[in-house]
Parts: structure tokens; C-alpha cells; sequence
């Protein structure tokens, strides 16, 4: 479900995606995400918890930002100044708060790229706000068929969107952290069940609604053991 990767690299032909799956997925996130934004923030994505703890609905946007950093030391992104990343891909990139956090840590380059139209527009938004645009850009694009040349960035980052992608190469080093995401739905559901997570729900449509509903049996998921949480790295082999 999350993947920090340095590098991907495709070795077989990339399956063709059923007929509507962009189209749906778009569509979901141009109609969810205004949701998720009032009542998580910038970031669309788990948190990151030590297992077993319970998390309070305070810890959220810290164990979001939390994933990240784990995510990049599992994946051993270098923070000197001489083999940092430069250029960075964010590949569904939601909003652009992965997008941002990196490019600030980093002092990279950094575009991102969604499905949705309403994501990349107010991710730019946002970035604009912040006076960040000329460190960070938002466009709409495929993942698996990515307007880039190869070899543009230094690192390759998706957060949360491999499942939307059919086509899975071959990963070299992975690691189980369902522990460490689970205690992030409860915490989910009373933010959810608070006047800003009531009053946001009234607005949306009944994909977003269907999709809250289905928090419930995320948490039954996690604590049987039937959904996994799953971080991936790769590395790009080194020219000869």
C-alpha cells in the first residue's frame, strides 16, 4: 500500500489497466479529497505509531509526518548535502503535502503527479500559498506512463497509490509495518465523528461516504491480520 523507492524500473510490459480504472480513480479523489484536507490536513496518507500504542486524535498530522521519515530511512535517502536528492517525482502525489515536506527537507526539486485534476490545482494552490511554487509543481499524469524522460529524478517517491497501479515489478527489499498504521483509523473515526468531520461529510458525495464507511472494516482488516501495510524500496543499478 506506501513505496519509497530511489529508482523503479519496469522489466516486463505494463498490463493494461481495465477500461474506467483512471477515469474512477480520478474521479473518487476529485470528489474525496476536500474531505480528507478539512480534516487531516495536507497530508492523505497513515501515520506511523509504535505497535500497540493508541493514537489520540492530536498525534495524527505528527505520525503522518512520522511515516515519511521512516519511510525515507527505511529506503536510506541520504541527507548529505552532496548525495541528497535534487530532483524528486512524487507519483500520486495527492495535494502535494509529501510533495512539499520533501522538497523543504531535501532542498530538491520536486513535481508531483495525480490522476486528479482537483488534486493538482489545489496542491498548486496550496503550494502558491506557501510561496513555494518555484520549488514544487503539481500535474495531472499517469503513473505508468509518465511524461518524463528517463533518468530526471534522483528519487522516486509514492506514498499510499501503488494499489491503484496494476502493473508490480520486482521490489528488492520490503518490510511489514501493518502494526505501525493500525492504531491510524480509530483515530480516524473520532476525527471522522467530531463537528469538523460531520460537517465536512454533508458536502461530499456518496463515494467519499462509502469509502468512511469502509474505515470500520479497515480496523477489523488490520487486527485480523487480512489487510497489510507494506513499505518497498528499489534501487536503480549503478551504470557500468
Amino acid at each position: 500500500m506506501a513505496a519509497s523507492s530511489t529508482a523503479a524500473e519496469a522489466s516486463a510490459p505494463v498490463p493494461v489497466p481495465p477500461a474506467g480504472l483512471k477515469e474512477d480513480i480520478a474521479g473518487l479523489y476529485d470528489e474525496s479529497s476536500g474531505v480528507w484536507e478539512r480534516i487531516c490536513g495536507d497530508h492523505l496518507h497513515h501515520g506511523f505509531y509504535e505497535p500497540g500504542d493508541a493514537a489520540s486524535v492530536p498525534d495524527v498530522r505528527r505520525a503522518q509526518i512520522r511515516t515519511i521519515d521512516e519511510a525515507l530511512a527505511f529506503a536510506a535517502v541520504p541527507d548529505d548535502p552532496e548525495k541528497k536528492p535534487k530532483t524528486i517525482v512524487d507519483v500520486g502525489c495527492g495535494i502535494g503535502g509529501s510533495s512539499r515536506y520533501l522538497a523543504r527537507k531535501y532542498g530538491a526539486q520536486c513535481t508531483g503527479i495525480t490522476l486528479s485534476r482537483v488534486q493538482a490545482e489545489r496542491g498548486n494552490a496550496l503550494t502558491a500559498a506557501q510561496c513555494f511554487s518555484d520549488k514544487v509543481s503539481l500535474q495531472v499524469a499517469d503513473a505508468l506512463d509518465q511524461p518524463f524522460p528517463d533518468g530526471m529524478f534522483d528519487l522516486v517517491w509514492s506514498m499510499e497509490s501503488g494499489e491503484h497501479m496494476p502493473d508490480k515489478t520486482k521490489d528488492i527489499r520490503t518490510a511489514d509495518w501493518s502494526e505501525n498504521v493500525a492504531p491510524f483509523w480509530p483515530a480516524m473515526i473520532k476525527l471522522s465523528l467530531s463537528w469538523k468531520g460531520l460537517t465536512s461529510a454533508l458536502t461530499c458525495g456518496w463515494k467519499t461516504i462509502r469509502g468512511a464507511m469502509g474505515i470500520l472494516l479497515l480496523i477489523q482488516g488490520y487486527r485480523k491480520g487480512l489487510i497489510k501495510f507494506t513499505i518497498i524500496t528499489c534501487r536503480k543499478p549503478r551504470a557500468a
